[in-house]
């Protein structure tokens, strides 16, 4: 019989986090420090509107764009937010989480041979979107020592004749790397200068912990028209399972981007919808509230690891820190695995998010301050150890 897989497909690799989760839930005992998940439950009142919404009838497709009221409610925020204004009717999609704006930007713009740059180490969905769309993917290395920005010396140095679109993830996954005015104003002018499109993941907008907060680069003069942003509820409101998201964009390219959207999904979850009308109309507090709760966690971790002797830079947002592991002299896939094995503590290698995050370990803090300590607990017993095989290796040699 003939091998009916599509050969491109193929070759695309499975997610690098996957497996850890998949030996973790073979095992006992395990705390997982893995999942870029909000520990909150989805907030009572959001859940009540989707109730209320169920309990009338409201079990039907929406318009293939999403629901006008979401839609007004998205360009509402945004106005508010980063004085950007956009067309409910023409410039908005409501989709399927983030993930499916992200793969529907890509196969609206994207021609076979065009260059798309994207930032290592970042989110897993970025590279296999890419490659699916039939794009050429290139990398640009955040480093450390610029605490995982990019900046526009690097973005410079990366474009070619070939080069159509920067994809961008601030506050970024998986470093906890922000990007402040002065770098957002930079990348614009070379953005503008070389005349590409930008599509900017920006899930993670509202878990900021600066005084000054989120700034988006399509705030920036000149820089909307050029954009695709791409937004989600899953992480600001505690809504991962309700797979509810949006993007806006030019005119041109979202009359493609709904094309595909309406032949494949034809319209985002009716009862998601609703509940997200509610969250943009009266979630602020409850916004608030968790963002704090992931602040006062963040500080604890950073000050842990830094008692325990881990590198870490200070990440200003989303719910990840990076601690950097190159001391050990083992791969972040070593390192993981065998605190796994070892202490029963699951956290994601640096390399599953590109080749640039070897040497690291993410470690999600969405999870509460109890769960931290035990962890925290288990990661000192288990780099001491290391610590002390070196010493002793190194003495009896």
């Amino acid at each position: 019989m003939r091998d009916f897989v599509n050969e491109h497909v193929k070759k695309i690799k499975p997610s690098g986090i996957r497996r850890f989760f998949d030996i973790a839930n073979e095992m006992d005992n395990v705390i997982s420090l893995g999942v870029g998940e909000p520990d909150f439950d989805t907030p009572w009142h959001i859940r009540d509107e989707a109730r209320h919404a169920l309990s009338r009838g409201r079990t039907f497709y929406t318009a293939n764009a999403g629901l006008m009221e979401l839609r007004e409610e998205i360009a509402g925020r945004l106005r508010r937010k980063h004085q950007l204004d956009y067309n409910p009717k023409e410039e908005i999609l409501v989709t399927i989480g983030g993930s499916e704006a992200i793969d529907i930007a890509l196969r609206a713009t994207v021609c076979p041979g065009d260059e798309i740059i994207y930032l290592e180490p970042g989110y897993v969905s970025y590279l296999p979107c890419i490659e699916l769309s039939g794009g050429v993917p290139v990398p640009i290395a955040l480093k450390e020592i610029n605490q995982f920005r990019l900046t526009a010396e690097e973005l410079e140095a990366t474009i070619t004749p070939k080069t159509k679109i920067i994809i961008m993830n601030f506050p970024n996954n998986p470093t906890g790397a922000i990007l402040e005015q002065s770098d957002i104003d930079a990348l614009a002018r070379v953005i503008m200068k070389h005349d590409l499109l930008l599509v900017t993941d920006e899930i993670y907008d509202d878990l900021t912990y600066t005084e000054s907060g989120h700034v988006t680069l399509a705030s920036v003069p000149g820089m909307k028209e050029r954009t695709v942003y791409i937004n989600g509820f899953s992480k600001t409101y505690a809504m991962t399972g309700w797979r509810l998201g949006y993007c806006c964009g030019p005119k041109a390219i979202m009359e493609q981007m709904i094309k595909i959207h309406q032949f494949t999904i034809m319209a985002a979850p009716t009862l998601s919808q609703y509940a997200g009308i509610e969250a943009l109309k009266n979630g602020d507090a409850s916004v608030e509230e968790m963002r704090q709760s992931y602040n006062q966690r963040r500080r604890y971790l950073l000050k842990e690891l830094d008692r325990i002797g881990l590198t870490c830079f200070e990440p200003l947002g989303a719910f990840y820190i990076f601690p950097n592991i190159q001391e050990f002299q083992m791969t972040s896939e070593e390192f993981a695995t065998q605190l796994l094995l070892e202490e029963h503590l699951a956290v994601i290698p640096g390399s599953a998010f590109g080749d640039s995050g070897e040497g690291y370990i993410r470690i999600s803090y969405a999870y509460s301050i109890k769960e931290l300590k035990v962890a925290i607990n288990r990661l000192e017993q288990f780099v001491q150890r290391l610590r002390e095989k070196a010493l002793y290796g190194e003495a009896a040699h």
